[in-house]
């Protein structure tokens, strides 16, 4: 199963989203703050970033924009920000720092993982890469 790493400064959220993703069988580390998130990934990436947004230290859009520069595919790795903040400003200060998928805090937990379903849907993956090979 795909491995998740939670970036939020809130232990409930991080407890909560980790319960959620473990029932579904997914492979989860958690990390309270946006430096730790750039340590973690670059020792030992994930499949995909569940990003906070207000956080202290290193915002999650600041955190976006570091993994997004970064050499070692960082601009390819999905990133779902989750936020409490969800105004419209935050959204689209997210889709243009490339964020993947954006969810308002408090969220559906069966939304973040329809995204998740998607996002790791073999054959949509398949699907993908033989558009792209054309």
């Amino acid at each position: 199963m795909p491995k998740i790493l939670v970036v939020d400064d809130d232990p409930s959220v991080r407890q909560l989203v980790r319960d959620v993703l473990e029932i579904e069988g997914y492979e989860v580390d958690t990390v309270e703050d946006g430096a730790s998130a750039l340590l973690h990934v670059a020792g030992d990436r994930p499949d995909c970033v569940l990003l906070d947004v207000m956080m202290p230290g290193l915002s999650g859009h600041e955190v976006l924009a570091r993994l997004r520069e970064a050499d070692e595919g960082g601009a390819m790795l999905p990133v779902v920000m989750l936020t409490a903040a969800a105004d419209d400003a935050q959204a689209w200060q997210a889709w243009s720092g490339g964020v993947d998928y954006f969810l308002a805090k408090p969220f559906d937990a069966s939304d973040l993982l329809r995204f998740l379903d998607h996002l790791f849907d073999p054959s949509a993956v398949a699907t993908a890469g033989a558009r792209a090979s054309r």
